[in-house]
């Protein structure tokens, strides 16, 4: 299993968030709109996975949706959400969560209108949960295409520029109340460990309301970025 994506929860629109880590040097691009949510995101495509900054377009829309992640952003604001880990088979991870008795959405469709025009579409699976202070579980998705596909989709569209393609993910670092507890949870719906193939999973202990992700951190990764209630530890370009 490996990690698809971060969610960052943003009050900026996607025009502002890429304008802002353009300025920082890092090639961001304007991702879309989620017309069936009221969302639309910034993308920041690395090496092997990427950063989604998701915000709110159309408040009317969101409050109406039902999608877990609409409801964590209608309810978190801004600041990280949680990541996203890609399969091959998300029946069969659907069907193996259950038979351990962890309830899910089962799957879902998914889709996301681009500023060019292009319908792109996936496949969602959640943990049914509750949106609390308590740490959201890791979602999961499978793309529509292979990840070769999708690469040489998003370079032909620009979205990814060779800087982009050295960039990596080495840890996510999440602040929990109870670190024994949650590392047993997630152990148990990733198979058994906290490394994924292309990222680290820490848990750390926090004093904050809420459990979240609280920090990035790029492989090479020395100078640390505040952006939006989240903290990137990130590398000197």
């Amino acid at each position: 299993m490996e990690l698809d994506h971060i969610v960052h929860f943003v009050s900026k629109n996607p025009q502002e968030t890429t304008a802002r880590w353009q300025g920082r040097g890092f090639h961001a691009a304007v991702g879309g709109q989620h017309l069936s949510w009221g969302t639309h995101n910034a993308l920041l495509y690395l090496k092997d996975c990427y950063i989604e900054w998701l915000s709110v377009e159309k408040e009317e829309i969101a409050l109406q949706a039902d999608h877990p992640l609409t409801r964590q952003l209608l309810h978190d604001q801004v600041g990280f959400g949680t990541i996203c880990l890609r399969t091959n088979n998300i029946q069969r991870l659907n069907d193996d969560l259950r038979e351990q008795e962890i309830n899910t959405s089962g799957v879902l469709d998914a889709e996301r209108r681009t500023e060019s025009g292009e319908l792109i579409k996936w496949k969602m699976l959640f943990i049914k949960e509750e949106v609390t202070a308590k740490l959201p579980s890791p979602f999961f998705i499978e793309w529509q295409e292979t990840d070769g596909q999708r690469y040489k989709k998003l370079r032909d569209h620009g979205a990814i520029q060779e800087s982009n393609e050295i960039l990596a993910i080495e840890c996510c670092v999440f602040g929990v109340k109870d670190i024994k507890r949650v590392a047993n949870a997630w152990k148990k719906i990733l198979g058994g460990s906290l490394e994924l193939h292309n990222c680290r999973i820490e848990f750390r202990e926090t004093d904050r309301l809420k459990e979240r992700l609280e920090e990035v951190h790029f492989a090479e990764g020395v100078d640390s970025v505040e952006f939006e209630q989240g903290r990137y530890c990130l590398p000197r370009l």
